[in-house]
């Protein structure tokens, strides 16, 4: 199981996403009640439920696709696929956004970025060099990979999570416009992480604007094996982030004692 979320219009199904396949439970009983298995043609990354239509799930995958299943009723692919996208490379991470959570960002696996209306099945933005326009951006290293994305619904704005090989993150704003399409960064989590950091967790939901929860900016985890947790700068001063350094240590390998033979 590559991904999985609970949602359905009662709130009972459980989806995950496997080799080419997208499976639902009824979590009550524990039954099993499909199992879509046409749609997609590679390991399914993502299983996510609309937020305002929890009777919608989306599927990604690395066959590029999205998938809008209708999952009320007896589910199965020949009535309950509504509408498939086609991203063109390895989708690795999806999230809704937009007032009406009508919109999805897609993140794929060569670092490019895209913006959908799930509802209509369009694609508004394709930003294929969303590395090089992201470093344009700061006076800092350039951006190797993107983390995640994170959405603010009292601001309406979206944020595109770049990384540095060095462990430095930037939050870039994303606009529907080619011309502008990546703005600077307007925040950067600096001195936390020595390598490649892979997940972020914003203290901040989609309710909140950013960094606005008790002082708490986020969490993030990286490949140094660190956790490290993120103050807003209005508290900054007087606490400063913490970083679990201590959680990093290796125990030293105990070498065993060889017998010699005769």
């Amino acid at each position: 199981m590559f991904s999985f979320a609970f949602g359905g219009s009662s709130g009972n199904l459980l989806a995950a996403g496997s080799n080419a396949q997208v499976l639902l439970w009824d979590w009550r009983n524990s039954k099993q009640v499909a199992c879509l298995e046409e749609s997609h043609m590679d390991d399914v990354t993502q299983v996510k439920f609309a937020p305002n239509q929890q009777s919608k799930l989306i599927s990604t995958a690395m066959d590029g696709l999205l998938c809008v299943f209708d999952t009320d009723g007896d589910i199965d692919e020949d009535n309950h696929l509504l509408s498939v996208m086609n991203a063109e490379t390895s989708v690795a991470k999806v999230g809704f956004f937009g007032n009406m959570y009508q919109k999805l960002w897609c993140l794929t696996h060569i670092e490019t970025i895209s913006v959908w209306d799930w509802n209509d099945g369009s694609r508004e933005l394709n930003i294929e060099d969303a590395r090089s326009l992201a470093t344009d951006k700061w006076n800092l290293d350039h951006v190797d990979y993107f983390v995640d994305c994170h959405y603010s619904l009292p601001d309406d704005r979206l944020w595109l999570i770049g990384g540095t090989s060095a462990g430095t993150l930037g939050y870039f704003p994303v606009r529907n416009d080619l011309a502008g399409a990546i703005g600077p960064a307007e925040a950067i989590l600096e001195g936390g992480h020595t390598g490649v950091v892979r997940t972020v967790y914003p203290a901040a939901g989609t309710h909140w604007s950013l960094g606005q929860n008790r002082g708490i900016f986020g969490w993030t985890g990286g490949e140094d094996g660190r956790l490290c947790c993120w103050r807003s700068d209005e508290i900054a001063e007087t606490n400063k982030s913490w970083i679990s350094s201590s959680l990093v240590s290796k125990l030293q390998k105990k070498t065993k004692i060889r017998h010699q033979p005769y």
